[in-house]
């Protein structure tokens, strides 16, 4: 976007165009090259636009809000259609629980970048067919493809949301860290509306109890659930209208986690060294590890996304490599726990399921490592990082898509 941006000065609607088309990358990219292009009155003009500091809250229009209230209101109808249809809630959660984010999210952000109507349809067939495909599957609760594919059809539909997200942009790379941004932000105001919401919830139920009326059984049902239905939906309208809301604070969450994570992780990876706990004998033991890993993960995605200027600092790139190095040693004894088990007790659908993507995991982090090194010897650049992981998404896709859609069937439904 950088050459776009350098390229359009002097034309005043292409630059509006890429303005509107991303306004985080926009800003973000601009103040990057600023320095170069200061002299250009439309530089100026755009600087002076893009860092005002404003105390307010941009609302959008009320064609937006409307939309936002209706997504809100329908995201809530699905969390109650057990109470409507007397569908069993412990059948309906599992398999549905995410059509209630992301088929909203995704018709949110098909409007705002005005897809086809042909894109819009398959995305709609797609959500179709998988709510039709997950609750069709066999109710058998000791059913571990059917725990695999409740697990991975919420990042299937995440990855679908992605493509509105990317409006139709598949492989741009820069859209992709983009939506990874996004994500992580969501993260972030979502938990700022829960604790909101708590508060109010606890002030409420307060108010009403001074004067002797318990509200608990039609507030949580009839209000609170609604609430918390609406909440990805407010927080994604939130940060499209005002990216600076949370654009500060994410990345000083992870300048904050990144140098503490690391040296958790060394200590917990001498702790374990020490200790009679290990993955290779403990399945619960080794789930946690695998959680762990993903979550370490996402730090080191985070860390790298948030920074735009991350080269300039050594000791960043330092914290990130290295915090890479023990997360790697750490995928290689969980892989090693899961290559023991399927040696000791065969393979089954779980053991299967860890292994890939533990595979992954490794793969996508040892390319990772591979850059930021580079990037501590001087010898690469962050977008190389940033293309690593970006890149890299199709494959967890994939992985995701045949543990979700082909293992039940792979392994008769058991």
């Amino acid at each position: 976007m950088k050459e776009d941006i350098k390229h359009n000065l002097g034309k005043p609607r292409q630059l509006e165009a890429l303005y509107r088309e991303n306004k985080v990358s926009f800003k973000k990219e601009f103040n990057q090259i600023y320095p170069e292009i200061q002299d250009h009155h439309t530089a100026q003009v755009w600087n002076a636009r893009l860092n005002f500091k404003s105390e307010g809250i941009s609302w959008s229009s009320r064609k937006e809000i409307v939309f936002v209230l209706i997504a809100s209101f329908i995201a809530g109808l699905i969390v109650k259609i057990p109470d409507l249809t007397g569908i069993d809630p412990e059948y309906f959660y599992p398999r549905n629980v995410a059509f209630v984010v992301f088929p909203v999210l995704s018709f949110y952000f098909a409007c705002k970048h005005s897809l086809p109507i042909k894109r819009i349809a398959i995305t709609s067939a797609a959500f179709i067919i998988s709510a039709i495909y997950i609750n069709l599957l066999p109710d058998n609760t000791e059913s571990d493809t059917l725990i695999l594919a409740c697990i991975h059809l919420p990042l299937f539909l995440w990855a679908i949301l992605g493509t509105s997200f990317l409006g139709g942009k598949l492989n741009n790379q820069k859209k992709r860290l983009d939506f990874l941004i996004y994500n992580g932000d969501l993260l972030v105001m979502s938990a700022l509306l829960v604790i909101a919401g708590g508060l109010f919830t606890a002030i409420t139920l307060g108010l009403f109890e001074l004067i002797d009326l318990r509200i608990e059984d039609f507030y949580f049902p009839n209000i609170a659930l609604w609430g918390v239905a609406a909440i990805p939906v407010v927080g994604t309208y939130l940060i499209q209208a005002n990216p600076h809301l949370v654009g500060k604070v994410s990345p000083v969450i992870a300048k904050i986690f990144t140098p503490i994570v690391l040296v958790t992780l060394t200590i917990y990876l001498i702790a374990l060294i020490y200790t009679d706990k290990s993955p290779y004998n403990n399945r619960e033991f080794l789930l946690i590890f695998n959680v762990l890993l993903i979550a370490v993960m996402a730090i080191i995605l985070f860390s790298i996304a948030e920074t735009s200027n991350i080269s300039a600092g050594k000791f960043k790139s330092s914290v990130l490599f290295g915090l890479s190095v023990v997360t790697i040693i750490l995928n290689g004894i969980a892989l090693s726990a899961i290559l023991f088990r399927i040696s000791e007790w065969g393979f089954t659908p779980n053991r299967l399921a860890v292994l890939g993507a533990n595979i992954l995991i490794l793969t996508n982090l040892l390319l990772v490592s591979i850059d930021l090194y580079k990037m501590l010897i001087n010898k690469g650049r962050v977008e190389k990082v940033e293309r690593s992981i970006t890149s890299f998404l199709p494959v967890y896709i994939i992985w995701i898509t045949i543990v979700t859609f082909i293992f039940p069937m792979l392994f008769g439904f058991k």
